[in-house]
Parts: C-alpha cells; sequence; structure tokens
C-alpha cells in the first residue's frame, strides 16, 4: 500500500479507473435487475427453483448457506441427477454474482486509492471527478441495496455450487468469497456505512461542495418565475448575448441525480449529520422533496421508513429519526403541490423556447444553455412523478393527503415540448456546431491562452496537457467542417484528467487555487460538446427511457390525454418517447437489447394505431351525424310537411294517432340556429377533437424506432379504408330476414356524404383520401373485399335476383317499358316496398355509380348465369317432347295437323314460366345498362364517346365482332347477340353439337307453338297505360330474340334470320288459328294482346322486319288489335 500511494499521481490513472467503473457499474445493474424481474416472473424463472423434486434440497441449501452439504446420505440425489442441467441454466446467474463481487472490490480499491491521495472534490471546479466520483459510489450503494432485494440468490448460488461440487468435486472456487458477501449483506446498510468510515472524508468534500449548487437548484415555481428562469424574453437587450455561467455544466445537472448523492451519500456516512450543521441544508430539503428515490429504472427506495429503520439501529441518532419523521410527513403533504407548480411554470416556459427558437433557430446557438437546462428541470420533474404515481405511499389510501398532485392530464404538453426541443436541436445541430467552432477558435483559446502563460507554478505534464488544448483549438476552422469529423472525446478526457492531477493533496498545480482556469475549462468543455457530442448531451438531460418499466403509467397517460381534448393534440409525444427506450440498454447486457427494442416496437405501434383509431372513430361520428343531416333533405321527408299544409288548407282535422306517426322531422339546418358563437354544439366538438387529433397524427411524417420506421399517417390510412368499406355495407342496412335493404339512390347520396366528410380531412392531415377512395370503391365493385366480405356489388346483386326478380313472377309485379321500370301492381306483404322504388331509371343510375362498370359487369354475368340454367330446363322439356316437335316443325302449313299435334304437347305451362323468367330477366338487364351507359356517359364522356365511334365504325366479323361486342357491353351499349350471354350458354352447351342445335331448332318451335296458351290467362290483356301485359309477356319478346340470338351464334351456321324466320312462320300459324277456334270461345281482348306480342317480337328482334311480318300473319289483324286495346283504355 505504501508503494502504491508513493507512486506518481498520473500512475494512479483515477480519471480512466473511475469512468471504466461507473460504466461497468451500470451494466452490472442492468444485469441483476433483470435477475431479480427474472426471480420475481413465474414464467422466466429457473424452473429448478419451483420443482417439488427439488424443494428439500433447496430448503437445506439456503438454510446452510454459505456453507454446502456433503452427499453421503444420498439426499442430494435430485440434484445429481440433473447437475450437468443446472450447471448450464445458472451459470449466468452465478457468473453475474461473481462479477458484482469482482466489481465491488474494484470500486473498493479506487476508493480507498482516492481516500489515500487525499483527492479534493468540488463540483464547481473539478467537475467530472466529483460527478464520476459520486456516481460511481451511488451506483455501488445502488447495487448493494439491489442484491438484498433478489430473493432467491442464496438459492440459485447453493444450487449451482452444490451442482458443482458433485460434477467437479469441488467448490467453484469463488463460491466462498461469493458466499460471505451475500451474507454481509443481508442488511446492506449497516454493512455499507461501515465499509465508508475510512472513505467519509472524501465523500464529506464532494456532498458538501453542492452546497452553493443544490439550494440555487431547488427552487419553487413562484421563485423561477421571479428569476425570469429560462425566459428569453425578458432582457432583449442581450438577447443575442450567449448564455454564460461561472458554473456553466452544473447548470444542466440532474436535480434528482443531486438529491440521489446526498440522501445516500449522508445515509452511508451518516456521522456527518452529527458532526456538521451545514450538512443539513442538503439533507432536510432532499428528504422533504418526496418521498422515494431511484436505485435503479424502476426499483426504488422508500427513504423515510427505511432511513429511520436504519437510524434507529444506530445509538444517539433519535433526533435524526424525529427529523426525518418530521420531513417524510412534510413531503407527503407539500411535495406534490410543489413539483405540480413546477410543472406548470416548466410548461411555459418550453413552450416559449420551442416557440421562438423554432422561428428563429439562430438563438440555439447563443442560448443552447437554456435549452439543456429547460430539458434538464423538465425532465426531473417527469421522473418525480413517475415515480411517485407508480409507487404511492401507504399513508395515501387516506383521504388526508391529496393525491391529485400525482395525477397530471397536462403532463402530455410537457413532454411534447421535450421532444419539439430534442427535435429542434438535432435539426439545427449544424448551427450550434459552427457557432461554437467559432467560439472556441475566437475566443475559447485566446482566454486559455492568457490563463495559462499567468500561471505561477504548472509541472510540466500539465503544462503540456494545457497547452495542447490551446493548440487544438486554435487550430479549428470553419472550413474543416466539410472534410472532418470533429472529435474531442480525447480532448475531454485529458481535462478529466488533468483534474485528478490537480485535486490531490500533494498536487503542485492545485486546481482550487485556480478557480478562474477550472471555470473556463469547464465551459470550453460545454463548448466541445455541443460540437461534437449533441447526441449524448441530449440524452444525458431529456432521455425518458424509464417509461419503458414503468409501462402502466405510461399507457393510462396515453389513454387520458386522448380523452382529454385539450391534449389530444400532443399524444404523438408517447410514440415518439419509445424512440427512447433503446437508450437504457447496456452492452455489459446484451441480451436485454433484444426485448427492449421489441417491447418499443410493440408500445410504438400500439399507441399509433390507437390514435389512429381514435381519429377512426371521430370521423365515424361526425360522418354519422353529416348522414343523419343528408337524410333529412330526402324528398321522403317532406311528407308529413306536405300533409299538415294540405289539411290547413282544406282545413282537415287531424287524427292524433295518426298525427303521432307523421311528426314532423326537425328542419334541415336547425343544427346551426345559436344564440352564441361560444355555446358549442357536439358537431362543433367532434370537429375540434378531430382538429386536435390529427394536428397529432401529422407532426411527423415518420418514426425511428429501433431500426424500423412507423409512417403514423399510414395507420390513419388503414384505419379509415377499413372503417369506410365497413360503413359502406353497413348504410345498406342490408336485412336478411326482412328483406330490406338501401334504395341505391339513397346509399349513394349518404356515401357521397361519408366521402364528403374523409375528404375535409386532407385540410388536418398529408394524406391522399382519394388513394383511400379507390382502394375502397375499387374492393367494392368485386364480389368479396379484401377482408373476405361480402360488398354492396355482391348483396345488392343478390337482393335484385333473389328477392325483386322472383317476385316478378308470382303476378304482382310488371316490367312497364313506357315508364323503363318494374312497377307494383298490387301491394305484397312479403315485400315491405314498391318496386319501382327500387328499378326506376334513376335508382338504377345510382346502382352504376355506387359499384361502377365493374360491378355491373358482374351483376350483368350473373343474370345471364340465371337465364342460361334456364335454357338448360328448356332443352330438357325439348327432350321430352322431341318426337312431337319435330313434326310440329315440318307441318306448319297444315292446321288441322298442327292442332292435332299440340294436343300431344306437354310441360307447355312450364316452358311458358321459364321463358317468362328469362324474359324479365332480360328486361332487367337492359334497364341496368342504360343506366351504366347514362352514367358513363356523364363520368367519362370521352372514353365512353371513343367506344361509341369506335362500334359505330369497325364492322368485322367472327371472333373480331365479339371483342367489339363485349367492349360496347362493357360501356352499357346494346348488341345485336348478347356476348355474356353467349359464354354463359357456351359453358351449358352439350357435347354433340348436331344434337344440341337441333335442340335449339326444336326450342324455337315449341316456344312459336306455345303462345297460344297465354290466351287462357286473364293478365295476357295488354294495357297501355303501362305498355306491357300484366303477366309479363311482352317480355318474351326479349326473350326469344335473345336466345335465339345467342344459341344460333354459338353453332356458328349464320342461320339466326332463318331460325327466327322459321319460328315466326309457326307462331304466326298458330296465332291465326285463334280466330277458327271452335271448341270455345276465345276472349277477344286476350286474341288481340297476343297479335300485340307477335308485332313486338318483330320490332325488338335486330333479324326480323315488318315485310316478313306481314308475308305471315294480316296487317289488318294488327291494326285492329291496337285500335280495339287502345279504345278499351
Amino acid at each position: 500500500m505504501t508503494t502504491r500511494m508513493a507512486m506518481n499521481q498520473s500512475q494512479q490513472k483515477l480519471a480512466e479507473k473511475l469512468t471504466v467503473l461507473t460504466d461497468r457499474g451500470q451494466g452490472m445493474l442492468a444485469r441483476l435487475y433483470n435477475i431479480k424481474k427474472a426471480c420475481q416472473d413465474p414464467k422466466s424463472r429457473p424452473a429448478f427453483l419451483s420443482e417439488k423434486s427439488l424443494e428439500t434440497c433447496l430448503k437445506m441449501i439456503v438454510r446452510k448457506f454459505p456453507y454446502t452439504e456433503k452427499n453421503a446420505s444420498g439426499s442430494l440425489a435430485p440434484i445429481d441427477n440433473r447437475k450437468g442441467e443446472i450447471l448450464k441454466v445458472l451459470n449466468v446467474y452465478y457468473t453475474t454474482f461473481r462479477d458484482i463481487m469482482e466489481f465491488k472490490d474494484h470500486v473498493s480499491e479506487l476508493l480507498t486509492t482516492i481516500a489515500a491521495c487525499h483527492v479534493h472534490f468540488d463540483i464547481t471546479t473539478n467537475f467530472d471527478l466529483t460527478k464520476n466520483y459520486l456516481d460511481l459510489i451511488i451506483t455501488y450503494i445502488s447495487m448493494m441495496l439491489l442484491l438484498a432485494r433478489v430473493a432467491d440468490r442464496k438459492a440459485m448460488l447453493g444450487l449451482f455450487n452444490t451442482a458443482h461440487e458433485l460434477n467437479y468435486q469441488k467448490s467453484e472456487q469463488s463460491f466462498h468469497r461469493l458466499g460471505t458477501m451475500i451474507m454481509e449483506y443481508e442488511s446492506p446498510m449497516k454493512k455499507l456505512a461501515e465499509q465508508f468510515v475510512p472513505l467519509e472524508r472524501g465523500v464529506q468534500s464532494a456532498l458538501f461542495s453542492l452546497l452553493h449548487l443544490y439550494p440555487r437548484r431547488n427552487l419553487s415555481a413562484e421563485q423561477w418565475r421571479a428569476q425570469e428562469m429560462l425566459s428569453l424574453v425578458s432582457k432583449p437587450a442581450v438577447l443575442l448575448n450567449p448564455a454564460q455561467s461561472e458554473t456553466m455544466r452544473c447548470e444542466y445537472l440532474s436535480l434528482d441525480t443531486m438529491e440521489r448523492w446526498i440522501i445516500l451519500g449522508f445515509l452511508v456516512c451518516p456521522t456527518l449529520l452529527q458532526s456538521n450543521e451545514r450538512a443539513q441544508s442538503l439533507w432536510r430539503p432532499a428528504l422533504q422533496s418526496g418521498y422515494c428515490i431511484t436505485l435503479f429504472r424502476d426499483e426504488v427506495l422508500m427513504i423515510h421508513k427505511y432511513i429511520e429503520v436504519f437510524f434507529d439501529s444506530i445509538k444517539g441518532f433519535n433526533k435524526r429519526v424525529k427529523e426525518v419523521s418530521d420531513a417524510g410527513a412534510y413531503a407527503l403533504i407539500h411535495a406534490g403541490a410543489v413539483h405540480r407548480e413546477r410543472r406548470k411554470f416548466l410548461r411555459v416556459a418550453l413552450k416559449e423556447l420551442v416557440t421562438i427558437l423554432g422561428d428563429q433557430p439562430g438563438l440555439l446557438g447563443p442560448k443552447a444553455l437554456y435549452v439543456f437546462m429547460g430539458l434538464t428541470f423538465t425532465r426531473d420533474e417527469v421522473l418525480w412523478l413517475v415515480r411517485h404515481a407508480e409507487h404511492p405511499h401507504p399513508k395515501m389510501k387516506s383521504n388526508k393527503y391529496d393525491t391529485d398532485s400525482y395525477m397530471d392530464p397536462q403532463l402530455p404538453e410537457l413532454l411534447f415540448y421535450m421532444e419539439e426541443l430534442q427535435a429542434l436541436v438535432k435539426k439545427y445541430y449544424q448551427v450550434l456546431q459552427q457557432y461554437y467552432i467559432q467560439y472556441l477558435n475566437g475566443y475559447d483559446a485566446i482566454v486559455l491562452n492568457n490563463i495559462v502563460k499567468n500561471l505561477t507554478m504548472c509541472p510540466e505534464d500539465e503544462s503540456v496537457i494545457l497547452s495542447s488544448f490551446v493548440q487544438t483549438m486554435e487550430s479549428l476552422s470553419i472550413k474543416q467542417e466539410n472534410g472532418q469529423v470533429f472529435d474531442f472525446t480525447g480532448f475531454r478526457l485529458d481535462w478529466f484528467r488533468l483534474q485528478a492531477y490537480t485535486s490531490t493533496s500533494k498536487a503542485v498545480l492545485a486546481l482550487s487555487d485556480n478557480a478562474e482556469l477550472a471555470r473556463t475549462m469547464n465551459t470550453i468543455i460545454f463548448h466541445t460538446i455541443m460540437v461534437d457530442s449533441l447526441d449524448e448531451i441530449i440524452n444525458e438531460t431529456s432521455d425518458l427511457s424509464i417509461f419503458c418499466h414503468n409501462s402502466r403509467f405510461f399507457e393510462r397517460s396515453f389513454e387520458v390525454c386522448l380523452t382529454f381534448p385539450a391534449q389530444a393534440r400532443y399524444s404523438i409525444c408517447f410514440p415518439l418517447i419509445c424512440t427512447h427506450f433503446i437508450n437504457c440498454t447496456h452492452e455489459l447486457c446484451p441480451e436485454e437489447r433484444y426485448h427492449i427494442g421489441e417491447r418499443s416496437l410493440s408500445v410504438t405501434n400500439a399507441f399509433l394505431d390507437r390514435l389512429a383509431k381514435e381519429i377512426k372513430d371521430v370521423v365515424t361520428k361526425i360522418c354519422s351525424e353529416q348522414c343523419n343531416q343528408s337524410d333529412q333533405l330526402l324528398p321522403k321527408n317532406a311528407a308529413p310537411t306536405y300533409v299538415r299544409i294540405e289539411h290547413q288548407r282544406r282545413k282537415i282535422p287531424l287524427d292524433k294517432k295518426k298525427d303521432k306517426q307523421l311528426q314532423e322531422p326537425p328542419k334541415p339546418g336547425f343544427e346551426s340556429y345559436r344564440k352564441t358563437r361560444e355555446k358549442l354544439t357536439p358537431h362543433d366538438k367532434l370537429h375540434i377533437a378531430l382538429t386536435e387529433l390529427c394536428t397529432s397524427i401529422n407532426y411527423t411524417p415518420k418514426i425511428a424506432v429501433w431500426d424500423h420506421v412507423f409512417s403514423p399517417r399510414e395507420y390513419l390510412i388503414q384505419h379509415l379504408e377499413a372503417r369506410f368499406a365497413k360503413a359502406l355495407v353497413g348504410m345498406m342496412m342490408h336485412n336478411p330476414d326482412t328483406n330490406e335493404i338501401a334504395k341505391p339512390s339513397e346509399l349513394l347520396m349518404s356515401v357521397r356524404t361519408y366521402m364528403y366528410v374523409l375528404q375535409s380531412i386532407e385540410n388536418y392531415v398529408h394524406v391522399d383520401i382519394t388513394r383511400v377512395f379507390n382502394n375502397v370503391l375499387l374492393q367494392q365493385t368485386q364480389q368479396l373485399d379484401s377482408h373476405g366480405e361480402k360488398t354492396i356489388t355482391m348483396l345488392y346483386t343478390n337482393w335484385y335476383l333473389e328477392v325483386l326478380l322472383r317476385r316478378v313472377t308470382s303476378g304482382q309485379i310488371c316490367f312497364s317499358p313506357y315508364q323503363k321500370a318494374f312497377i307494383s301492381l298490387a301491394p305484397d306483404p312479403q315485400l315491405p316496398f314498391s318496386a319501382e322504388e327500387y328499378t326506376d331509371i334513376s335508382e338504377l343510375r345510382s346502382l352504376a355509380e355506387l359499384i361502377g362498370a365493374y360491378g355491373m359487369k358482374f351483376l350483368n354475368e350473373s343474370l345471364m348465369w340465371h337465364i342460361a340454367s334456364q335454357v338448360g330446363e328448356l332443352k330438357k322439356l325439348v327432350m321430352e317432347n322431341m318426337e312431337v316437335l319435330t313434326k310440329l316443325r315440318t307441318n306448319f302449313d297444315k292446321p288441322l295437323v298442327m292442332a292435332e299435334l299440340f294436343t300431344q304437347l306437354k310441360f307447355i305451362e312450364n316452358l311458358l314460366t321459364r321463358l317468362n323468367i328469362i324474359g324479365v330477366i332480360i328486361a332487367f338487364k337492359g334497364l341496368t345498362q342504360e343506366a351504366l351507359s347514362d352514367v358513363l356517359s356523364q363520368r367519362v364522356s370521352f372514353l365512353y364517346n371513343a367506344v361509341v365511334d369506335f362500334r359505330e365504325h369497325v364492322h368485322t366479323s367472327g371472333q373480331d365482332a365479339v371483342t367489339v361486342d363485349m367492349l360496347a357491353l362493357s360501356v352499357g351499349l346494346p348488341c345485336n347477340v348478347d356476348p355474356a350471354l353467349c359464354n354463359a350458354l357456351q359453358a351449358e352447351k352439350e357435347l354433340d353439337a348436331e344434337a344440341d342445335y337441333n335442340n335449339s331448332c326444336l326450342l324455337m318451335v315449341f316456344i312459336a307453338v306455345s303462345l297460344r296458351v297465354l290466351i287462357r290467362s286473364e293478365t295476357t290483356v295488354y294495357s297501355p297505360r303501362l305498355d306491357a301485359h300484366p303477366n309479363n309477356c311482352h317480355c318474351f319478346a326479349n326473350a326469344i330474340n335473345a336466345v335465339a340470338g345467342a344459341l344460333f351464334t354459338l353453332h356458328r351456321r349464320g342461320d339466326v334470320e332463318e331460325r327466327l324466320q322459321e319460328f315466326l312462320a309457326l307462331a304466326s300459324s298458330s296465332l291465326l288459328t285463334l280466330s277458327h277456334d271452335t271448341e270455345k270461345v276465345v276472349p277477344s281482348k286476350a286474341r288481340e294482346s297476343l297479335y300485340l306480342l307477335l308485332d313486338q317480337i318483330v320490332k325488338e328482334s335486330p333479324f326480323l322486319t315488318q315485310d316478313l311480318l306481314e308475308s305471315c300473319f294480316p296487317y289488318v289483324l294488327l291494326r285492329n288489335a291496337y285500335h280495339a286495346v287502345l279504345k278499351r283504355e
């Protein structure tokens, strides 16, 4: 020891050892912390400690610890059987405890060396030396306290050593010392106090140097306001002057850290409280600041109770116990309010800094100190709040104490300003760099050079170091910035070494006697940090990785922020803080890096998702409100008002019961009436909430977390897409049980309203809402969306096919070519609507706008599929009547033979019913195609006209003609032969082409001779008002022409006209016999209506002409038929 003390002070390497051990201590604390947490969690706890088979052995090991039991009686057989597995699993735990013991040895050796060198500590002069010394002491104390909290330490160490003995027949070489350490630190504070007795002088020197700093920093909010703390505009005349202080680096030293130094420092050196009254000016305020301090991360020490118990064990400390108890009571009553007021002051102060520096970033250079002071002050208050909110004092359960001070709904605003200040510093780092390079070169170098020249006694080593400082600063230049990376790490370490050399009792150049040199160098060090270590000082002053380990408080604060309108715009600070989580990792504990990284990613994802969901919910409420207001403009809502006005005009008394059913809805625009602008409606509040939340999510385009990049706006887009798609289907109000569904026009209006609200989001957030519309609406044109859910195309297609068109064949709904809609002839109790409400041209145009060309194509394909299935059934009927139909086809000019053969036909009614279904479907398809054509001619007129022009001027045949027809069909243009129907029939076509062709010919014969059966129905009578037959037999014209054109086009024989001429000859011959029917009197009304049907078949056909009709059927009969039906009408 004597030899060591005789060594040159430079060979002690105090600076290097303090740096290494302080950093290593943080890593060891992280490893010990993880062991403690693992032992507390049943999932991660070593399985051996919970197994029943080892329970007896573990109890014996713990009872005899640190001594081990021999396996003479076989009592350790369960361990012996699994010793290899035990050694493998527990090795990492044992190694950590052994490393802690080695760390303790190194710290004890270094502290002893420092004490032997009689190092003088003063935070205002040798800042790095004093700070690192106190940090090392606090790290060491925290480690020993945390070690005593590891519940299974004896079991793990004893089990490992027992397995080691059984495997290697000897104890692990470090186990004896390690066991002794564990036992000595069963009561850690007592042992620490004994250990620090010879070190008391150094601790006293370091702590008492805080006497000028701590009281100046530990001020109330009122004192801050009186001093105009952190204000840039309080003295405009010196706005551009650099912020200066004699203790530059002490200004942003954490108050939380100083309080830990004071409390734990005096706790291990309690006699200082008895021997020196000056200690009270540090001890008492630190105890009154709160009731707990941080040991490491979320591990805290409830200081007052712990100190009371410890002081009770020391003789003569009764008075100190009373002081601690009084300080604890004071802290419970007053500390919360003091810190609440500080946070309130800091919110205003940081907002001012952010506003001014954001507008004038050039001020960051001279006022950088204010920025880091503000960040440090704020971080201290945030840490205090988190610590006390997460660990409430047991006495807090009573209503005697104010708990509101531990819940701050305005905390997000404070956190947001911290993040914004950090962002400003990082964004304008070049401003700081250039400013301080010039400062170091043009001012600091000159000042330091003058000081060095005036030093009276300066040894050679110190002189070399000081000269190198001057030379380094004199060689600086802004021009170097482009080609050189500035690195002052060695510069700062040299100053740290110089502090160690000049702070010992035997130093020739005593730093305590050269305060000006110390102040100047500390200021210069701050300036070098501004040049090359901005990230480090930002982490030091504003790191909030504590939230990683206090997730409950973090998540609760986020939820409160979203529900508190005044704070919603600051909610983005929570995912931004997740970028800090990785800062708490250490290279000595690499295994936790992955878990903390994954934790930061999951929390960021959860916050952004929750924020986007909140915006989506607000947008949904606004859309709902807007849709309700749009519904008020529907014509149907005018009915009650119209009825009331009409009753008043006619002076008809209103029936009270009916009046209740006809209550007038609120008039549109009524929601805008208000007496004062200050009175906010629910709609106003929703828009305010939307503005605040959108401001938050629009704050930054991306957030980088642990090598991952999050885009907040993408979360919003995804939620809006999902909500819009769900809303589209929801607004249909489809009820499968009652077959109710929204009218397409009403749905279109609601969709437009929804889109208008979504479009307004672009005013708040830089997102492309058109992309949302394109993605969602395009999916709605398909059968299923990207999530496998039914779309409006699918639902409307099913409804029109399965509900509406099925009702048409029941006889209560008729297709009216005159009105271009399906008309309900009589109320249908099973159908709670009128058919014309869903099939008139305006509704189908709305449907075309909703589902687009792709959706209409799917609708048409579904219609054609139904027609193809009906044609297949018709061909089966032909097969049943094959022989009779063949004879009818060859005897069409022999009325008597045809009459006899007609009586042999079967399933005529079935044929006509299926033909009616086909005709109705084709009529509906014609309406949808016309609606699509109208919409496309308005929406994409250029493209539509191009298709029309192409079709008119390109004359082709064969497959090319089919391609042209498909193009025309896609925009709603009619075709002579429907290619979609051809494709559907192609799938149903028989393999034998000749037989299929013959069946198709006979099918036309069957239809031609069966038309006369329609005369038996009273609903066959033509209605000029509807331009239709009530039983929809006028739809036969469309069915016959479409089916014949498609069937014979598929056979590619070019005889479509011939087959229709044959059909016309057979139909004319059959209908002409009606006038000579002698069996019974045929109603003239029905006969005349059938004549009109024949004329309509020719008119609708692109292959038949009126001349051809006149050659088969007398025109005079048609003329008389038209005259008769119109006369009756």
